[in-house]
């Protein structure tokens, strides 16, 4: 495979770009070798610089859930952009996404449009934090919601991947209100809760864990989270960043019926723009300026490019589609497990519809410190393999693979085979 345009591109960037990439798992640095970069895609396949083509899993980390470049998202954004690229002043097709969102997502009666999932989380803590007058904060390892500053403890994703345990220049007063438990230990949270439940403003916690690779809530544990907050007084807040609209038009809350009071949402809302929102019931959400004392602002907030490629995709996504993407998630689950008997390697998936995750463990890791004794070294050869193939997976053990709509069987039947050969190398 011929790179030699991405490794010119490569060497030019890091000598003007932190580490030659702008986010950092992109630099292929768990896997090794040249990250591609990307000239375009259409469907569920990507091009590089040097026209390599590729069937892509990545899909922009979970946006792309109707494939890249879907005419009905680029009709819609080439429009609204022709109207106009921004305002910073209100327009129709915000209060046409917001409504979209509180029909579709259960718990939410009122949402606050933003430009970033670490913004939404960022300014969801602070009203959960005036809404109830306390300071701390739980969460759970390996759970990454931004990086904002209380919360880059033990927080999986680029962290996990680039073994970056604490990040330097967190102040020690903004960690010390941040409480970490294990993820799927319900014990922990109730021991904690029955402590120190008056002192905690909210608990978050990813519904479905997707960036310490895929970890389902165990069975139990997402109501005893409900359970343990409502009595003690504390904001439930489900982080649906990459699970709303993804593993249910409502997300996981829709998926496991266990309704939170805040939900933060990203990535789809946004047709592969920049756009994030929280919200939740009306007596919280109205705390927030100019309604109410809790301020947040931005000038991009509600941009008429990124909410009119939300609106797009999210009518996109009718019960034919979940139903398309249910099938397309379990042949590509099935193929890799038989793929991996086939090649003599022992693994373990976690699917929930079209989100899933190989890990080279043999038992299914449903923490962040079974997630971390999973073969990193495994999914790195099986990552180059599979890219001189054609098949491009996330360049990191401990992330989601997502599946498309645009995905076809036949894509499937590559990437197993792909997989199979990969793996007996």
């Amino acid at each position: 495979m011929n790179l030699s345009k991405s490794q010119s591109l490569f060497r030019e960037a890091e000598a003007i770009i932190p580490g030659g990439v702008n986010s950092p798992v992109r630099a292929f640095r768990s896997v090794g070798g040249t990250p591609p970069f990307l000239r375009r895609g259409a469907g569920a396949h990507i091009w590089d610089e040097d026209g390599n083509r590729y069937i892509d899993y990545v899909g922009s980390w979970g946006p792309l859930i109707l494939g890249h470049a879907p005419p009905e998202v680029v009709a819609a954004a080439q429009a609204a952009c022709a109207l106009g690229s921004s305002f910073g002043a209100p327009t129709r097709s915000e209060v046409e996404l917001a409504r979209a969102l509180v029909d579709a997502v259960p718990s939410v009666e009122m949402v606050r449009l933003v430009s970033s999932g670490t913004e939404a989380v960022m300014s969801a803590l602070r009203l959960a934090r005036a809404f109830n007058g306390r300071d701390r904060i739980v969460k759970f390892e390996g759970c990454y919601h931004g990086h904002s500053d209380g919360l880059l403890a033990r927080a999986g994703s680029g962290l996990a991947t680039l073994g970056i345990p604490d990040v330097p220049g967190v102040p020690a007063a903004y960690a010390e209100h941040t409480l970490t438990l294990p993820y799927n230990d319900t014990n922990a949270i109730e021991t904690l809760m029955s402590e120190a439940g008056d002192t905690i403003a909210a608990i978050i916690v990813e519904p479905v864990a997707g960036n310490m690779g895929v970890v389902p809530a165990v069975p139990g544990f997402l109501e005893a989270l409900r359970r343990t907050t409502q009595e003690h007084g504390a904001l439930l807040i489900f982080d649906e960043v990459i699970t709303g609209f993804r593993v249910a038009r409502g997300g996981a809350q829709q998926r496991y019926d266990v309704l939170p009071d805040l939900t933060v949402l990203g990535k789809i809302i946004g047709g592969g723009f920049p756009l994030a929102a929280y919200g939740g019931r009306k007596e919280i959400m109205k705390m927030i300026a100019p309604s109410g004392p809790v301020y947040q602002a931005g000038t991009l907030s509600g941009n008429p490019v990124a909410t009119a490629a939300g609106i797009a995709t999210i009518r996109q996504l009718d019960s034919a589609a979940y139903a398309r993407l249910e099938e397309l998630g379990a042949l590509l689950e099935e193929g890799l497990r038989r793929a991996a008997s086939e090649a003599g390697r022992a693994i373990s998936i976690h699917r929930v519809g079209s989100m899933l995750t190989l890990f080279f463990n043999p038992t299914a890791p449903l923490d962040y410190t079974s997630v971390k004794a999973s073969d990193t070294a495994a999914y790195a050869r099986l990552h180059r393999g599979l890219l001189k193939r054609g098949v491009y997976f996330p360049p990191s053990a401990f992330e989601a693979f997502f599946v498309s709509t645009a995905h076809t069987p036949e894509d499937i039947k590559v990437t197993v085979s792909a997989a199979k050969e990969a793996m007996q190398e």
